[in-house]
């Protein structure tokens, strides 16, 4: 039953055609790149057409294409669900021209994690039938709520959230439902933006469900269908082949934290991951695989109770279906080669892979309606880390240290003639060092997405930026240092209010087998001024002063490996490119170096000495994670969890 009480009766997930079915692999080449075209077509025209800044201008929006299975087609990047809307509205009684819309977190059967993520779902008919759909949602500027941005830090319940929409037919055959949208654009703060976003949505995928229908005419149904079941099954072959062999049988268990809810004191809030790996018991019994081939149990058991704000996500429906699509891109590091994990997609293949068992109601990952949501991006963020560390605890380290999470910061007030005005963006942060390469450095975690232009923001809002480059030393130190994160100074130029949702202030994101936890997200309001004051990073409405700075520093990614084992010479290039200081270099790796930024010389000497001096002064044994020194501070003095140590 979903929360509504409404039956979920529609069968879902299964093949399309008898297992064994053959078809033309090079139609099924053919049949992958044109939806991988037909997916990327219809986020060019949300792009050009949308009016929003974060959808526009940030990309903050997906798409994804579906099998009437509800099984994701496309692998590029993550998507919502379509399991929602086929429930309440059965495929016989949909029609050629709908258009479906929902938003509503607890009727999404986990696919929307926050009310600003609205989501549009367009059937593709072939004979007149129901054979795939289309689908995009993104993140709009407003859907109503306590706070301008949809998203107050200290929300108790989502109705401070915004406006919940369940499942509804906001095109009936082509015409659009104006009272609908009447109520919805009523409800928001930005209704111009939030209707012309909407409109370009609806109008793309209606462009992809024709692209689509062109497919299927051309090749048939019955091939068209079996091409779709042979991209699955490979992506499934593929993964237990190339990355589930990578991993050891056993169990493995790690945890990591969200530190703060927006309602109680920073403290502790769990995510556990218990591992259990397989080489039997998957799917797929074969001769190769008599009892079938390898699988993957996810247990998240020990994670934290409901918070009372607003980092809860639903993400235990459809038996975790978002859930194992969204972690599973991290199984990626495990290919081969860099080059082999990019050609990795993550498609509904990967879902017969893996188990996900979920405690009971009542838990961040089982929020009882009607917690409040809209910061989930703290716990399914945190998530993503949480399985790439009990990864590394059973590869031995050959996975990334922990990767940058999102943040949403911006300000909002009255313009210059005096109308309302909302800028707000995804900031991105620095990646974990990999134990073949260093971090990226301000990578933004959601594809395809990232800061919005300078040019743009000064001439539309009443700031100006002054700064926008990498923070020096925010990398955690390693053999291969984790990646840098963004330096943001804005002058404010009218009196405004500024606004955060951020994690990771205090926590670090993590540096593992040796390498050091990156520097933490950082807000610096009136920088060098009378009242210059660090702001919390869960902030809905702190007033900046005309003339005033503020300065954003978002996270630096977890080193990987010993960071006196960084050889001189890529510490040197790091001094010369601005990504180390000098004082950083003596601190963090053991470096000596004398000269200037332009021309940095190492004393090798020197720092084969320092060297020597702080091996000697380490303890004998070191935790395989470190999590660096906020994690004290939260767990009452204790430097390391138990986990940590393998």
């Amino acid at each position: 039953m979903n929360p509504a009480g409404l039956p979920t009766a529609y069968e879902h997930g299964n093949r399309l055609t008898p297992e064994g079915t053959s078809v033309d692999p090079i139609l099924v080449e053919i049949v992958q790149g044109t939806l991988a075209s037909v997916e990327m077509e219809v986020e060019t025209a949300i792009a050009r057409t949308s009016r929003s800044p974060m959808i526009r201008d940030a990309h903050d929006f997906r798409a994804g294409i579906h099998d009437r299975q509800l099984r994701k087609l496309t692998g590029r990047s993550y998507s919502a669900l379509v399991h929602p809307v086929v429930r309440d509205f059965p495929l016989a009684e949909m029609g050629e021209g709908d258009v479906f819309f929902h938003n509503d977190v607890y009727e999404s059967e986990g696919g929307i994690g926050h009310l600003p993520d609205l989501c549009v779902t367009v059937p593709v008919f072939s004979g007149g039938e129901v054979v795939a759909f289309v689908q995009a949602f993104g993140h709009h500027d407003d859907i109503g709520g306590a706070v301008p941005g949809s998203m107050p830090s200290n929300a108790r319940s989502v109705f401070e959230e915004g406006l919940s929409v369940p499942p509804i037919r906001l095109w009936d055959k082509g015409v659009p439902n104006q009272a609908a949208l009447r109520i919805m654009t009523r409800n928001s703060r930005m209704p111009d933006s939030l209707a012309a976003d909407l409109d370009a949505e609806c109008s793309a995928c209606l462009m992809g469900a024709r692209r689509l229908a062109e497919l299927f005419e051309r090749y048939g149904r019955d091939t068209i269908e079996a091409a779709f079941d042979a991209i699955l099954d490979q992506t499934t072959e593929t993964y237990r082949r190339e990355i589930l062999g990578k991993i050891p049988d056993g169990t493995y268990v790690w945890e990591d934290y969200a530190e703060h809810d927006g309602v109680d004191e920073p403290m502790l809030h769990t995510q556990r991951i218990t591992l259990t790996k397989s080489s039997t018991g998957g799917p797929g019994r074969s001769e190769q695989y008599p009892d079938g081939g390898p699988r993957l149990v996810i247990d998240f058991t020990g994670t934290g109770p409901q918070a009372k704000g607003p980092i809860n996500h639903c993400g235990d429906y459809v038996g975790g279906n978002f859930l194992k699509k969204w972690l599973a891109p991290i199984l990626r590091n495990l290919a081969d080669t860099p080059e082999r994990m990019a050609e990795l997609d993550v498609n509904e293949g990967v879902v017969p892979l893996i188990e996900m068992r979920f405690p009971e109601k009542g838990t961040l990952l089982t929020p009882i309606y009607p917690a409040p949501t809209n910061a989930r991006t703290f716990v399914i963020l945190r998530l993503l880390g949480v399985l790439a560390g009990v990864v590394a605890k059973a590869v031995d380290g050959r996975m990334p240290a922990d990767q940058e999470t999102i943040r949403y910061t911006g300000v909002y007030g009255k313009d210059r003639d005096g109308n309302d005005y909302l800028m707000r963006e995804v900031l991105g942060g620095g990646s974990g060092g990999r134990y073949y390469a260093d971090g990226e450095d301000t990578i933004h975690v959601v594809p395809d997405s990232r800061n919005l232009p300078t040019e743009f923001t000064e001439s539309r809002f009443p700031f100006l930026v002054e700064r926008l480059g990498l923070a020096v030393d925010s990398g955690g130190a390693g053999r291969h240092r984790g990646g840098l994160g963004y330096e943001k100074h804005i002058r404010m130029l009218e009196d405004a209010h500024f606004m955060s949702i951020a994690d990771r202030s205090i926590l670090a994101c993590w540096g593992v087998k040796g390498g050091k936890a990156g520097r933490p997200f950082e807000v610096t309001v009136d920088v060098g001024g009378p009242e210059e004051r660090t702001v919390d990073a869960l902030a809905d409405a702190e007033p900046v002063r005309a003339g005033q700075v503020i300065r954003i520093r978002t996270t630096g990614g977890g080193g990987w490996g010993d960071p006196l084992d960084r050889p001189y010479d890529e510490v040197e290039r790091d001094l010369r490119w601005g990504k180390v200081s000098f004082e950083g270099a003596r601190r963090d790796y053991g470096v000596v170096a004398t000269g200037d930024r332009d021309e940095p010389v190492v004393d090798v000497a020197a720092s084969d000495a320092l060297r020597e001096q702080l091996r000697s002064e380490r303890p004998d044994a070191q935790p395989f994670f470190d999590r660096g020194p906020g994690y004290a501070r939260l767990a009452g003095g204790q430097p390391s969890a138990d986990v940590d140590w393998v």
